[in-house]
């Protein structure tokens, strides 16, 4: 079985006493392909390590995080592009809309999200939205460029089925599906037995939203598996097919 986690934050300092190993824990769980969504100016050297470190199994996107958007925007926004002109990524991530701590720079955060979609379009590569508390307003942007068919993950989708629905219809677009989905009342069981596999990813979101029994704790790489799990309790279906149907659909938005 190969497994994908299309979104997974290996870089971060939680990592840096133990990362060689909770790597190794995840390749031989069979989850040999680590997609690696960007934050800032900031992170960028420490993903870039981490490819180094395992350049067959880590791979790094650019963006700019909303969270991230701040005063300094412009400048942040040109290293993005700077280094998209440099070398190639797997993607432009991620990106969107976060209103969940305030709506200061809700403006910045929307020009900087057309922005980047444009250059997914410009570079033909999908993108990995980053939606908190503002999916009304992330699914504005996102129709703006429904006719563009660009490739895209809704990370960390924990809406409902309506939205769910609402998504798959608005492009070219697949559910990231991660830890929420083993929550107790979170909803998102439902949402997953209702919609079709083939419009779902894998995800960790390390080291964060570790799914149960570890809520609350340090998301490691290889708890993708407990999402997986279940994804196949919940379809009734065997590991091997949710792992073969997700790194299939990953595969299909990033052309590797």
């Amino acid at each position: 079985m190969i497994f994908t986690d299309t979104h997974t934050h290996l870089y971060s300092k939680e990592f840096d006493a133990d990362r060689t190993l909770l790597i190794q824990k995840a390749l031989d769980a069979g989850i040999t392909r680590l997609f690696m969504p960007n934050i800032s100016k900031e992170s960028i050297e420490g993903m870039f390590e981490v490819e180094k470190q395992f350049p067959e199994f880590c791979f790094p996107m650019m963006g700019l995080h909303p969270c991230s958007v701040a005063d300094d925007v412009e400048d942040q926004l040109q290293v993005v592009e700077k280094w998209l002109e440099k070398r190639t990524f797997t993607g432009i991530g991620e990106i969107g809309i976060d209103l969940y701590w305030d709506k200061t720079f809700f403006k910045q955060q929307q020009d900087a999200f057309r922005r980047q979609i444009q250059l997914a379009k410009k570079y033909a590569l999908p993108y990995v939205i980053h939606s908190r508390n503002s999916f009304d307003e992330t699914m504005e942007i996102v129709s703006e460029f429904k006719n563009e068919r660009i490739k895209a993950i809704f990370h960390c989708f924990s809406g409902n089925t309506q939205q769910a629905e609402q998504v798959i219809a608005a492009g070219d677009f697949k559910l990231g599906i991660g830890g929420v989905v083993t929550f107790k009342n979170s909803g998102l069981d439902k949402v997953v037995e209702a919609i079709d596999l083939k419009h779902m990813v894998l995800e960790t979101d390390a080291p964060y939203l570790a799914p149960a029994p570890y809520r609350g704790k340090r998301n490691e790489p290889d708890y993708l598996i407990l999402v997986a799990k279940k994804i196949a309790e919940l379809k009734k279906i065997s590991l091997e097919e949710v792992a073969a149907i997700t790194t299939e659909n990953s595969t299909y938005v990033f052309g590797m």
